[in-house]
Order: structure tokens, then C-alpha cells, then sequence
């Protein structure tokens, strides 16, 4: 199971540093999809209220705690809405699964690999300062 988690890990958070990054520096040739009309207004929103920006930040820095393994759970953390964002397009605007469902699986392997740091998260009736 640690080798297991060990790939999800790097994979993810390779997959997530590279592509955020190149968002930045364009270092590898991208040819865009064809877009249905309703992706091509929600990116039309998206891009230049640099929204895109933001996420693509986020995806450097969790891919990078993904990667090196300081602060892993955070970088889970970090990615997960990202990840779940992705699935979401490929659903509900892209009409097939694709690579969200990938990211949001590895992620979640990733997770049940810390799982001991997440476990307080579901803590019932939990109290303020506890």
C-alpha cells in the first residue's frame, strides 16, 4: 500500500506542477480542444477575471507539496477542489469522463494514505479550540 500511495503521490503531484506551470511558461506544445458553446462561455468568464490564475497557482503549489512530501496532506488538501473542479467539467459541460476523474481518484489513494491526518476532520460535535 506505501508503494501504492508513494506513485499517487508523485504522479499527481507531478501532473498538477507541470500543468500549472504552464499555464505560466509555456513549455510544451498544447493544441486546444474543440469546446461545446457552453465551455467556451464559462472559460470566456473565467480567463480574463484571471480566475485561471489563481487555480493554476494553487496547482503549482500542491503539486510541489505533493512532490517533495513536506506537507503532503495539505497539498491534498490544496488539490482536492481543484481535482473535483476538473471532474465537474469533464461531467456536467464536457459530457464524459476524462482526466478529473483520474486526478480526484489518485488524490483520494493519496488520502486514505495519510489517513490518520485527516481523521479529525470527522469528528462529531467537535468544539471550538479543541
Amino acid at each position: 500500500m506505501k508503494w501504492i500511495v508513494l506513485a499517487a503521490r508523485l504522479l499527481t503531484g507531478l501532473a498538477f506542477f507541470v500543468f500549472g506551470l504552464q499555464h505560466f511558461v509555456p513549455f510544451l506544445p498544447m493544441q486546444m480542444p474543440e469546446l461545446p458553446d457552453t465551455a467556451k462561455q464559462f472559460m470566456g468568464v473565467l480567463i480574463p477575471t484571471h480566475y485561471m490564475d489563481v487555480v493554476k497557482a494553487l496547482e503549482v503549489i500542491g503539486g510541489l507539496l505533493l512532490l517533495t512530501g513536506r506537507l503532503a496532506p495539505l497539498g491534498v488538501v490544496v488539490l482536492m477542489p481543484v481535482a473535483v473542479n476538473i471532474l465537474l467539467w469533464d461531467l456536467l459541460i464536457m459530457k464524459q469522463p476524462a482526466l478529473g476523474v483520474v486526478f480526484t481518484g489518485l488524490l483520494v489513494v493519496v488520502m486514505l494514505g495519510y489517513r490518520r491526518y485527516f481523521l479529525p476532520f470527522f469528528v462529531p460535535n467537535a468544539k471550538i479550540g479543541g
